[in-house]
């Protein structure tokens, strides 16, 4: 969720809520989204309608988010190794809102290989690769204790987007 996870594409930027977030797409899927700054961005308000559609159907999505609707999510294109595919599914499927920990990611895993065990910390590094902020939703994902943890935008944003969820999206569920 940082620059060093983007892909070499132009580098938009949209502000939100929760500050300013960076796009970058592939082959028309969003590849990338992150939170910071970067001053070779190209601002979404400045491309009118030049912008393209998977970054303009991006955000449309992340401004349906923070206004409390639940829409299907655009084309995604996130970089990663089958493992990272597969507890990005995961996160995926986390219901807004909701939490869970890398451990519980972790037991899941193996039950489904059928092993008797997949560790904790091999998820934690496929959530922190994780290049997709909010649309593969890594700020579900604590710390067994119930602990914000592991957030590389940072645990003000994370508990910013659980807060969020549960006093604007569950509301219009």
């Amino acid at each position: 969720m940082n620059a060093t996870h983007a892909p070499s594409a132009p580098v938009f930027r949209a502000d939100s809520p929760v500050g300013s977030l960076l796009l970058t797409e592939h082959q028309g899927r969003l590849a990338g989204l992150w939170f910071g700054e970067n001053s070779e961005a190209i601002d979404v308000k400045s491309c009118g309608k030049a912008l393209p559609p998977i970054i303009a159907q991006t955000c449309a999505w992340l401004e349906g988010y923070f206004a409390g609707r639940i829409e299907p999510l655009p084309p995604l294109s996130a970089q990663g190794s089958p493992f990272c595919h597969e507890v990005w599914e995961i996160l995926r499927a986390i219901p807004y809102g909701a939490t869970t920990t890398y451990g519980a990611i972790a037991e899941r895993i193996a039950h489904q290989r059928g092993i008797a065990k997949m560790s904790a910390q091999a998820v934690g590094g496929a959530v922190a690769r994780n290049p997709i902020a909010i649309l593969v939703p890594c700020h579900r994902v604590i710390g067994a204790n119930g602990t914000l943890t592991g957030y590389a935008g940072g645990i003000d944003k994370k508990a910013a987007l659980l807060r969020w969820e549960r006093e604007h999206v569950l509301g219009a569920l």
